[in-house]
């Protein structure tokens, strides 16, 4: 999982001022985030290509852009990127 591996890099490169329990932390408030997916969070337009191309929804969650598929009632999230990322 995207979100998990970013704070992974993050508590690795920050191990002195970033602890485990805020990378916890951190993962749950993105984990928790995408069930507002089609709820509260709008669908957008993909601002990256490779998400255009595969024709996925995109929704931002403070620092969070996920792609997704939608079929019937079922939310897929295809990809998540930080917002460091999203160039």
């Amino acid at each position: 999982m995207e979100v998990a591996n970013f704070y992974k890099h993050v508590i690795r490169k920050y191990r002195h001022t970033y602890s485990l329990e805020l990378m916890h932390k951190n993962i749950d408030e993105a984990i928790d985030s995408m069930f507002q997916i089609e709820q509260l969070l709008l669908r957008r337009k993909p601002t990256l290509s490779r998400w255009q191309h595969d024709g996925w929804y995109m929704a931002n969650a403070g620092k969070w852009y996920y792609a997704y598929t939608i079929n019937d009632d079922t939310v897929t999230i295809e990809d998540a990127c930080h917002e460091q990322n999203m160039h």
